[in-house]
């Protein structure tokens, strides 16, 4: 069962609507699922330490970075605003950089530097990204401001899984140590959640990337288990096939918007990080017949990514995307769980990348199509495709005009609509609160 249903409404008050009409259709703290929030890659703190293994790339990084460190050494990693300047800019790349191991067959930090995620299970580290730059780093704090206006608590009814957002995860048979980790960790606040609730099943609502780990968890574990323990799964922007903005990242590095930062300082770290492998264009989603990337020499779609990562200089990561990464994407499958998601559209989005020269150090012409900014349309809505024959599947896709990716989080028709709907879920009432509101409007308006 698949319903799609588009939503361009732009007025302010609505979030207060779908807030008020809470109360008046049920959906109290005494009666609430619990929810577990995702976050999406880059959408959590992150901290890192560092022992005598560590070898500064210069001088500079060594005696310099970071300018602030706990007691106990652990410092912030991400974000630190630090990184907005250039010397700072190599030091945290270093720092960030993963590593493969052909013999592990696995991802790894830079030997000496440990990194660890803030307070798991709670919605702390989601809320800023650097909670001393509140204004500028704010992530996840409008949406649970919103969740705890129907009655949601941290820590009792609202839980944050939080993760280290530069791994991803393998297909069968590889290892993926942190990824999978997570995912443990993940399954067991899932259950928690819902043992500490009177054995109410949990909602999952995810951003982005996190909305992946999700449908892998699930997909993971039996239909009993997800019976018992997940109500519904709300995805907020998750790209099911991936992104042309990480051709991008590969080719000629992204600063993903943040100004002064030279994009190739960071490109080597974007290159190397697993989860952006796993980002990367999905062939059955954007097909073989549509070039993503054009240079003087040849064309590239997503079926010749072999080829590109060779041809940008990035041989070493042609072996993890061919045995790891696609015969993970290869087959996306329904885990017959509820499941709503909530996406942008509207928004120019990188589309096509044009190159002069063949030279990947420089950034590219862009040609723009439609999706949120950053994800497309057509990844955003991969799942409407793929899963139109499922019988036992329940999906319902909401289209929001003009809303971004990250805007999603903010934006108050975009709150209004996640509102209403964890709000639905919860007092199972099936009229949307978005159609009671604009139904009431038109009968003023006679």
């Amino acid at each position: 069962m698949i319903k799609d249903q588009h939503h361009g409404l732009k007025i302010g008050t609505v979030l207060i609507m779908m807030l008020s009409l809470a109360s008046t259709f049920g959906a109290s703290s005494n009666n609430l699922h619990p929810l577990i929030l995702i976050p999406g890659n880059g959408g959590n703190q992150l901290e890192a330490k560092l022992t005598s293994e560590y070898k500064a790339c210069n001088w500079f990084c060594e005696k310099w970075y970071p300018l602030v460190k706990k007691k106990d050494g652990w410092f912030r990693l991400w974000f630190d605003s630090t990184i907005l300047l250039a010397p700072f800019t190599e030091c945290f790349a270093d720092r960030m950089k993963l590593h493969y191991d052909t013999h592990r067959d696995d991802y790894y930090n830079t030997p000496g530097v440990h990194t660890r995620v803030p307070q798991f299970g709670s919605i702390y580290s989601l809320l800023y990204l650097n909670p001393r730059l509140k204004y500028v780093t704010e992530y996840m704090a409008l949406l649970v401001g919103s969740l705890q206006q129907l009655g949601y608590s941290d820590g009792e009814t609202l839980f944050g899984a939080p993760y280290d957002f530069r791994y991803g995860l393998a297909s069968k048979g590889h290892p993926s140590q942190v990824g999978s980790k997570f995912l443990e960790d993940l399954k067991s606040l899932i259950e928690k959640a819902s043992t500490s609730n009177g054995g109410k099943p949990v909602i999952l609502l995810s951003h982005s990337l996190g909305g992946l780990f999700v449908l892998q968890l699930l997909n993971r574990n039996s239909p009993s288990w997800r019976k018992k323990f997940v109500k519904h799964f709300v995805a907020l922007a998750a790209p099911w096939g991936g992104a042309m903005d990480e051709m991008l990242t590969y080719a000629s590095g992204n600063t993903l918007g943040v100004p002064l930062v030279d994009p190739l300082l960071v490109r080597n770290e974007q290159r190397s990080c697993e989860s952006n492998l796993w980002l990367l264009p999905n062939p059955k989603v954007y097909g073989n017949n549509t070039p993503l990337v054009i240079t003087q020499n040849r064309s590239y779609s997503a079926y010749d990514m072999v080829d590109f990562l060779k041809d940008i200089g990035y041989p070493e990561g042609v072996y993890p995307y061919e045995t790891r990464i696609l015969p993970l994407i290869e087959n996306i499958v329904a885990p017959e769980v509820p499941m709503t998601c909530i996406i942008g559209t509207g928004v120019r989005t990188v589309e096509s990348l044009f190159y002069k020269n063949s030279d990947f150090d420089e950034q590219p012409e862009v040609l723009y199509g439609d999706g949120d900014g950053t994800v497309n349309k057509v990844s955003l809505l991969a799942l409407q495709s793929l899963w139109k024959d499922e019988k036992n599947q329940s999906l319902e896709v909401i289209k929001i005009d003009g809303v971004t990716h990250t805007s999603i989080l903010k934006d108050k028709v975009a709150l209004g609509e996640i509102v209403g709907e964890i709000n639905r879920i919860n007092s199972h009432i099936q009229l949307r609160f978005s159609n009671l509101f604009v139904n009431n409007k038109v009968e003023s308006d006679k």
